[in-house]
């Protein structure tokens, strides 16, 4: 029996949403020790789909992530500092 792993294809992108999923449910708890984490996560989906909307010519999307991405490292930049 083929894993479904095997069948899934754009394995990159679901591991993209699960990450930002992740970045999301760690800053939704509210717990200040582990904001940066979540950020820290925010930052490397947003990476992820900057790429994936430039590969993809899809500049609008790219650039919603690009400013998310700002953001990101500003909101960990203050919770570290």
């Amino acid at each position: 029996m083929t894993s479904i792993w095997t069948k899934i294809r754009n394995k990159e992108r679901w591991i993209g949403l699960a990450i930002a999923v992740s970045s999301v449910f760690i800053l939704s708890e509210a717990n200040v020790d582990t904001q940066w984490m979540g950020w820290a996560l925010s930052i490397v989906a947003c990476i992820m789909w900057i790429y994936w909307g430039y590969k993809d010519k899809d500049y609008p999307r790219a650039l919603m992530e690009l400013m998310y991405l700002l953001l990101s490292m500003r909101a960990m930049y203050n919770w570290l500092v």
